[in-house]
């Protein structure tokens, strides 16, 4: 008996086709198609920890400039890095992100083709010509280098140096070159891991424009290497939950995963495995960082998703695994965000209030 219970390609199909209502039926508008396209829903996975360590680098830029006129030391030690650098973070997130999937979707199209779980999807389907995938490609990662410069030159603490523009070419490299690689590792999990958690530390280096490692922790760049450590595991864990769908399909066309290695039940081992550790760091941090109710509140929350993705990846179909695999990890993200937030912007100014 499967491990876990798959649709066969019409029953999908069919279940797809009844569950659609007529108002639904109306073609996407050219947005939708190529917000489809990119997957720009799943922006959610890393931008939330990005802006996370945003807030985080913000209050540490906060004791490393004291130079900084008053208002600027207030909003910075409150985690605002100002309108200007936030906007370009965002942007340099969203481009790097649009760049890595279109070229996901172009070198994976063949593979796609064969693949009744992603035949549908534009580049097999026609709905998208290659050629336009490959100009959306090119521009994206244009921009995203360029956006890496603008950071360089709006930040305070740039004096002169251009770390942003000059790790650009690097983080292309991790995130472009994920596509390729289950082709021939089976730990395609793990870099793609590693491409994510490039984002805080990206992040980090757009508002502070360096890593020192010395200080308190709450305003060393452990906070950024740490939470880059915690993305790495968080996506290795759910990346091989993801995978399981298309195990059979893979290990046909000698296609590289932990899961065509070592099999569905040793790989959600694993996953769980990687998960706990996950946390244990997630508590760590939350500890290093002095944080209060907020988080410890957060983490409850973040354990309950990990624990319900993990049992319905044992015990549901596959289609139940794809609603686990981006409701629960998008409330995952979103949920550290908020608790980050919350005790880096809100407390302390709650805290003086009361104080007052």
């Amino acid at each position: 008996m499967p491990l876990i219970k798959q649709l066969s390609p019409v029953a999908r199909k069919e279940k797809r086709a009844s569950a659609i209502s007529p108002e639904q039926t109306r073609p996407p508008s050219l947005l939708e198609k190529w917000a489809d396209f990119v997957k720009l829903s799943h922006t959610v996975f890393a931008l939330p920890f990005a802006l996370a360590a945003t807030v985080l680098a913000a209050r540490a830029a906060h004791a490393q400039l004291p130079a900084l006129e008053q208002p600027a030391r207030i909003a910075l030690e409150r985690g605002w890095p100002g309108w200007k650098l936030f906007g370009l973070i965002l942007l340099a997130m969203v481009t790097a992100r649009t760049c890595a999937m279109a070229f996901n979707r172009i070198v994976d199209r063949k593979f796609d083709a064969l693949n009744p779980r992603t035949a549908d999807r534009h580049l097999p389907a026609g709905t998208i010509s290659l050629s336009s995938a490959w100009t959306l490609c090119i521009l994206s990662g244009a921009m995203f280098v360029g956006t890496t410069y603008a950071i360089d030159m709006v930040r305070e603490a740039n004096q002169g140096r251009l770390i942003c523009l000059m790790l650009s070419p690097v983080t292309l490299l991790f995130i472009l070159g994920y596509s390729l690689t289950k082709r021939f590792t089976d730990f395609t999990h793990v870099v793609l891991g590693i491409a994510l958690a490039i984002s805080p530390v990206g992040a980090w280096l757009a508002v502070n424009g360096s890593l020192d490692f010395s200080g308190p922790f709450r305003y060393s760049a452990l906070i950024p290497g740490l939470l880059a450590l915690i993305v790495v595991l968080w996506l290795i864990g759910f990346d091989i939950i993801y995978a399981i769908q298309d195990f059979e399909f893979d290990r046909a066309h000698k296609l590289h995963s932990i899961v065509v290695r070592w099999g569905p039940t040793n790989s959600l081992n694993a996953a769980f495995l990687v998960h706990i550790i996950m946390l244990i760091l997630l508590v760590i941090f939350g500890l290093l960082a002095a944080f209060k109710m907020a988080y410890w509140i957060g983490m409850v929350i973040i354990t309950a998703c990990l624990g319900l993705e993990h049992w319905i990846a044992r015990k549901r179909s596959l289609d139940w695994v794809q609603k686990a695999f981006f409701n629960l990890n998008a409330i995952i993200s979103l949920v550290f965000m908020a608790m980050v937030v919350v005790e880096v912007c809100i407390v302390p100014r709650f805290i003086a209030w009361r104080l007052w």
